[in-house]
């Protein structure tokens, strides 16, 4: 029985629990990325590790900066890799082996951090390694959820791998705070062996979950495809009138893939102008780009140092603060890019971050916070207030973005080409981090404040506003000449007359016929040049898997 109805269409239990199971994914990478800002102050780990005058005492302990960096960052070109190879993986041996391989992946990783005794790089290593599972795991993730979960709570359920990643990082620093007291090198491996739990987690549970029909489909296994739609829409399979609807789905799903290939693509075809696919190629690496650039991993990463460094006695008090804004503000992160889209947000949020980053930068370089109680404290609330920015606009925005923005045939290369130019920004951040701020000290936050600028001004220019539309309409606009990026969230496809009306009569088209197929535009592919005859865009569970190429 489904668990509730969105717009008049079923959604089953099983379709919530299978984002919830997934995301655990992102709870792996934020779990991974929280953990290390507070293992680097942890006395045993310095004593361990860092260079040291006197090794009895940990406060002459300290990293260089190419140390620091290579712990802190070496996970970045892991994910790098890591996202490169994780869709071909997830393709060869399905969406749900893949994130079983990877997180036991992970788990190696794991155990070479914390079997480390002396040698840094051992612990650098272990890191790299970690890395290329959560890599792979920002392919897979996103990839299932998208193709099973149904379209009226896609963008929702694809943003909780973002709300998964806050709640690890969260998770991570009130672990930390539990573990320094511990003595000897128990405070650090506790905090890094923990993390042997979350795959875990998300191993035995994937498994109990339905594989993507699009998957199924694609290896000739229609009836379990059958079985997957219906598990996911709540579909009692003795009712053979829904199942009619299933199977015509299902039939759906394996016309778009012999479509596809019949037009396969390679990567030299996402640098090709036609049809602005070289266009979206690149504004894709550039909004993947931006949410490094925006600096929240510069909080994340070197938060505890950071705050230390302004005179706050209990640092880790700070980064639990800072985590607790970051996954509580997420929430209305998830409200926001449904209610109102996705330009404005980002613009806003871009606008709204580089303002608090601006006060950070200039309190830290008008006088020492060190030495100054209230300048410290108003850069811990500038920091603040551009975590609830960041965490309500790029951070879950860009996600949705990159599963909505790129056309069938190259859609997969050109999320792995933007998922890759993140990782690729995260490394460079993380690792010239320390090399930065050891020479310009808070001015780095004005680097950081017109990087957002710079964000939401690409954003103006460059981005065409997606809410609401099937993934093939959002092609359509972007190849429709007279639409231009700031005018696009008006527009609607051939036959409505605004984007509103367009949602209306959705609405009230599933109201009324929530398990009848489609007919239009969504059921069967198009070439890029065909205009959307008869396009109604709903979107039942006929036509839910079929656009998610």
């Amino acid at each position: 029985m489904p668990l509730f109805h969105m717009h008049g269409a079923p959604i089953g239990s099983t379709a919530i629990m299978l984002a919830l199971v997934a995301s655990m994914g992102g709870f792996i990478f934020g779990y991974d990325t929280g953990q290390i800002s507070d293992i680097l102050l942890m006395q045993d780990f310095k004593l361990r590790f860092a260079t040291c005058s006197d090794y009895s005492n940990a406060s002459t302990c300290e990293f260089t900066v190419v140390r620091e960096g290579l712990i802190v960052a070496l996970l970045s070109i892991g994910t790098l890799c890591g996202a490169l190879l994780g869709a071909p993986t997830a393709d060869r041996i399905g969406r749900r082996y893949a994130m079983v391989s990877e997180c036991f992946l992970f788990c190696i990783g794991v155990i070479i951090q914390i079997t480390s005794m002396h040698v840094w790089q051992q612990f650098a290593v272990g890191r790299l390694i970690s890395g290329l599972a959560v890599g792979g795991l920002s392919a897979a993730v996103p990839m299932y959820q998208a193709e099973t979960a149904p379209t009226q709570i896609r963008g929702t359920l694809t943003a909780t791998y973002q709300l998964f990643i806050t709640l690890g990082i969260l998770v991570a620093y009130c672990i930390s705070i539990g573990a320094r007291e511990l003595s000897g090198a128990s405070s650090w491996r506790l905090v890094v062996g923990i993390g042997l739990i979350w795959p875990a987690m998300l191993s035995f549970g994937i498994l109990f979950m339905p594989e993507s029909p699009r998957w199924l489909c694609a290896h000739n296994r229609p009836k379990e495809a059958e079985v997957s739609i219906a598990r996911a829409y709540g579909i009692d399979r003795s009712d053979e009138s829904a199942m009619r609807v299933v199977r015509e789905e299902v039939k759906g799903i394996m016309s778009q893939i012999e479509f596809e290939r019949a037009v396969r693509a390679g990567w030299l075809d996402c640098f090709r102008p036609q049809h602005k696919t070289l266009y979206r190629t690149l504004l894709g690496m550039s909004l993947q780009s931006f949410q490094q650039l925006t600096g929240a991993n510069y909080f994340f990463y070197y938060g505890a140092s950071i705050f230390q460094s302004v005179g706050i006695q209990d640092s880790f008090i700070t980064q639990i603060i800072l985590g607790a804004v970051n996954f509580v503000c997420t929430f209305g992160g998830l409200y926001i890019m449904e209610r109102y889209g996705r330009r404005k947000p980002l613009i806003i949020g871009g606008i709204w971050q580089s303002l608090w980053l601006f006060v950070f930068a200039s309190a830290g370089t008008a006088k020492d916070p060190s030495t100054n109680p209230g300048i410290g404290k108003l850069m811990i609330v500038s920091a603040c207030m551009f975590i609830l920015g960041f965490s309500t606009t790029w951070a879950p925005g860009i996600w949705i973005l990159i599963g909505e923005t790129f056309p069938t045939r190259t859609r997969a290369k050109q999320g792995s080409l933007s998922t890759a130019s993140n990782w690729l920004w995260n490394f460079l951040i993380a690792f010239f981090t320390p090399f930065i701020v050891k020479a310009i000290g808070f001015r780095y936050g004005f680097v950081f404040a017109a990087c957002n600028l710079a964000g939401a001004t690409v954003v103006y220019f460059f981005l065409y506003e997606s809410s609401d539309l099937s993934l093939e309409s959002v092609d359509i606009m972007y190849n429709d000449p007279n639409c231009k990026p700031w005018t696009s969230s008006s527009w609607a496809p051939p036959g409505f007359s605004s984007r509103g009306d367009l949602i209306e009569q959705t609405k009230a088209a599933e109201s009324q016929k929530p398990l009848a197929a489609v007919t239009g535009d969504v059921e069967k592919p198009r070439g890029d040049n065909e205009t959307a005859t008869n396009s109604s865009p709903t979107t039942s569970v006929a036509g839910t898997h079929n656009e998610k190429a």
